[in-house]
Formats: C-alpha cells, sequence, structure tokens
C-alpha cells in the first residue's frame, strides 16, 4: 500500500522493519539493540533510579525498577509502566526514556514490572505480574511516598493492552483504586477484525503479521478472556478516567478508537488524540514534530489525570 507519512516520518520508515516475532531470543535481541540507540532523557539527574524485588502470587518473584523524583517532598502520584513488545519482547531497559522523563515532568514515582514473556511464560503470567505491580506499590505506598488515591496505569502497544487489563483486574477483584488510564496505540484485540488491521499488511514497526504471531504466543491456544484482550470486555464501567491515543498507519489504530469510544459511551471521561501521518511506534524518533506532540500530550494527560501539582 502506499502511505502519506508526516514528511519528518517518511524518511524512517522504509528502515523500520517489523520485529520478526517467529523467533523471540532474534526479535529480544533486535528491540535491545534498537532501545540502546535511542538518545536517553536529558534530565535523568533528577530521578532516583532503584530495582527491587517482590513476591508474586502462584509466580516467581518480579523485579521492578522505581523511578523517583528526587528531592521531592511527597506525597506523590504513581504510575505502574508496563513496557511495550508484543508480550514476547523487552526489558526494564526497555521503557527507561519515557519513564525517566514521566517521573521529572509529571513528578510520579513510576514503577515498571519485568513481566514474564510469551511464549515461555504464555497469559496471565505478564499480567498478575503487572497487577502484583499494582497491588505492592498500592502496599508499600508510605515506603515510596506515594497517594493511594493518585495511582494510575499507563502503556504503549503491549504494554497498554497490560495496562488496560489489569485495570480491569483491579476493579473485579476489589484490587487498589486506579485514578487514570493512559493507552498510547495499545494492542487490545485478538481477533484482529477492524479495518486497519486487516489492510496494514507492510506498515513500519509492527505489520499484521506482527500482530498474528505476538497473539498466538501470548495466548498459547487458550481462548482470549478480556483480561488478556480488553477489546472482549463487554462492560467498561468503573474503569478509571483515561487518555487514548492512535496512530494512522497502525493496524491497532480502530481498535484503540473503538476501546476509547466505548469508554466515552460507558462515561469514563475519556480523552482522545489521533496522530495524522505516523506509524506504530514513531513516538519514538524524538526530532519529529509529531513526536514531540505525543509526548506533550502524554505529560499534560498524565499531569492531569493523576492530579499532578508540577505542572
Amino acid at each position: 500500500m502506499s502511505y502519506d507519512f508526516d514528511p519528518e516520518l517518511a524518511p524512517f520508515a522504509p528502515r523500520m522493519r517489523p520485529l520478526d516475532y517467529a523467533e523471540p531470543a532474534s526479535a529480544r535481541a533486535v528491540l535491545r539493540q534498537v532501545m540502546a540507540a535511542q538518545p536517553g532523557y536529558e534530565g535523568a539527574s533528577r530521578v532516583r533510579v532503584e530495582d527491587r524485588t517482590l513476591p508474586v502470587a502462584d509466580g516467581p518473584d518480579l523485579t521492578v525498577r522505581i523511578y523517583r523524583p528526587a528531592a521531592r517532598g511527597g506525597p506523590r502520584p504513581a504510575l505502574i509502566f508496563p513496557h511495550w513488545g508484543a508480550f514476547v519482547t523487552g526489558d526494564l531497559d526497555t521503557p527507561q526514556t519515557f519513564a525517566l522523563r514521566i517521573a521529572d515532568l509529571v513528578g510520579a514515582v513510576v514503577v515498571s514490572p519485568d513481566y514474564r514473556l510469551a511464549p515461555e511464560h504464555p497469559f496471565p503470567a505478564g499480567l498478575e505480574d503487572c497487577y502484583a505491580a499494582l497491588e505492592w506499590t498500592a502496599g508499600h505506598a508510605a515506603e515510596l511516598g506515594v497517594d493511594t488515591d493518585r495511582i494510575g496505569l499507563a502503556g504503549f502497544s503491549a504494554g497498554g493492552g497490560l495496562a488496560a487489563g489489569t485495570a480491569l483486574l483491579a476493579r473485579d477483584r476489589n484490587g487498589p483504586r486506579v485514578r487514570y488510564l493512559y493507552l498510547l496505540f495499545p494492542q487490545l484485540d485478538d481477533r484482529l477484525e477492524t479495518p486497519s488491521a486487516r489492510s496494514f499488511v507492510d506498515t513500519p514497526m509492527l505489520d499484521r503479521g506482527c500482530l498474528e504471531l505476538s497473539w498466538k504466543h501470548y495466548l498459547g491456544g487458550a481462548p482470549a478472556s478480556p483480561y488478556a484482550a480488553p477489546a472482549r470486555a463487554t462492560d467498561l464501567s468503573g474503569l478509571p478516567p483515561a487518555f487514548v491515543g492512535t496512530c494512522e498507519y497502525d493496524p491497532l489504530r480502530d481498535e484503540g478508537i473503538i476501546f476509547a469510544h466505548r469508554l466515552v459511551q460507558a462515561g469514563r471521561g475519556t480523552q482522545m488524540a489521533h496522530y495524522p501521518g505516523t506509524f506504530h511506534a514513531s513516538v519514538g524518533i524524538a526530532h519529529a514534530a509529531v513526536s514531540r506532540r505525543m509526548v506533550a500530550d502524554q505529560i499534560d494527560a498524565l499531569r492531569r489525570g493523576l492530579g499532578s501539582r508540577d505542572a
């Protein structure tokens, strides 16, 4: 297909090939290389970073990376921020630039879980790790300097799917209250029946073939539940207010738009943003004006959604 990419993004599109999830180990190595080449966050010195290990019910211990704004009083808002990577790739280093920026500019304590990856650990392993991180953060709020009334969930791509699934779990288990939900090009629907999922078979960074393998690995042959694929949830009442952002030439575009509309219909105070000319993960092309706008929208949404006083 022919795509009308944003002029600042277009030169990068031919080079940004989708990862091959048929070989998870190779895909993980490629993503590590890609993320290592990304520019770091200039305000990193204003954030303290610490890794902690916490127990998970019916699973191995989980490592989380905690980003705390330095030299600031509390209590602070907190954000559980699972990384992206199609449920198959990614690690603690993957979201570091964004996590540092959020901690610094939003003034939130960011907790990023190193959740178990498929196909070695199919659903619900990764989701249960994210939920454990939410419970642990709420349970250790005093130690972390966190206000339990201002804990949010956020994620890009598969991380967005995990954030939405964790919000559903928290609602249905009467778990910690989630104040806000931020989703950027979230991966929510295993059915791949939307027009964008059917049409975008050759888009940069992510295409239909990637998604088919991602869901195959994540579900492990089991039927999808609404916690695995939040688009399948029939009831979105009781979820927190949300921000949902989508990219024009992304197979995930329409499932994000549909999910946002359903949140609005459920009265969840949802803000939607659609970014023309963009493709999946093009937020990482930091110099482009549209990418800077995505980042600015993220910081603004999280400040407002978490009640940050660092505006």
